[in-house]
């Protein structure tokens, strides 16, 4: 089955508003930033996105949180992005914290088939015992609170249960891509995009280089075409464009 799409923009054409996106990336590494912007012309709005982080300001989905597109977010760090703490503290956003590690396990479980799962962090915290302010009013006020969370004891020890992730929609970044779906991640930038692309329902890849079935060592792939509907291969200048969070040297 021939998976790609001729454009980004038909790609993510018949994104709804407030649909559900999961969105690949760590910072600015291995972000799905064609995908975004083609988001962001195509008008799509009230996104609720799953994503590690929110981009930075004017860059990743930063483009979309800036232009008010987004209402809700359930990620795991937050800063970097002006913006973004504006809106949330304003009571424009809503966000959901979640542990980084138990993101990434809430994203791989809905994309497996597991429905809830058991771990030990956030055990004792507001994580686990309700009231993180997921939003605020314009007076500063909490509007909204996280719920508590079902608790058992394992072996002596305490785990709180997590409900696994499945949104309507993935956006991923990959190095290479063949014509079934099947990707191969470089680096840092396999990072969260094989989660995401597991938990959407339709995922849509945009690929730095675009092989033939069979190109691929079967062994060198990290996310199986089963997990794929749709594949947009860069141009090459969209494929060099990555920005950097910070540059730092050193002597």
């Amino acid at each position: 089955m021939d998976k790609v799409c001729a454009s980004a923009v038909e790609a993510v054409a018949d994104i709804p508003d407030r649909a559900s996106l999961a969105v690949g990336g760590f910072g600015l590494s291995g972000v799905p930033t064609v995908l975004i912007q083609a988001v962001y012309e195509q008008g799509a709005t009230a996104l609720e996105v799953v994503s590690n982080n929110c981009g930075v300001d004017g860059r990743g989905l930063g483009v979309l949180l800036a232009a008010g597109r987004i209402s809700r977010v359930t990620g795991s760090y937050v800063g970097e992005n002006k913006e973004f703490a504006r809106q949330y503290l304003s009571g424009e956003l809503e966000v959901e914290l979640v542990p980084q590690g138990t993101l990434a396990e809430r994203l791989r479980a809905g994309g497996a088939g597991v429905p809830a799962f058991y771990t030990p962090a956030g055990v004792g915290t507001q994580v686990a015992d309700g009231g993180l302010p997921w939003r605020y009013t314009t007076d500063g006020t909490v509007a909204l609170a996280s719920p508590p969370k079902e608790t058992r004891e394992f072996a002596g020890r305490t785990y709180v249960l997590e409900h696994a992730i499945t949104t309507d929609f993935a956006l991923v970044r990959a190095w290479r891509g063949d014509r079934h779906g099947n990707l191969v991640l470089r680096k840092a930038s396999a990072n969260f995009n094989p989660l995401a692309a597991m938990a959407g329902r339709i995922t849509v890849a945009e690929v730095e280089e675009l092989v033939e079935p069979g190109e691929l060592d079967p062994d060198a792939v990290h996310v199986p075409g089963v997990f794929v509907q749709r594949v947009v291969e860069l141009t090459d200048e969209q494929a060099a464009d990555k920005a950097m969070e910070k540059r730092t040297v050193r002597v």
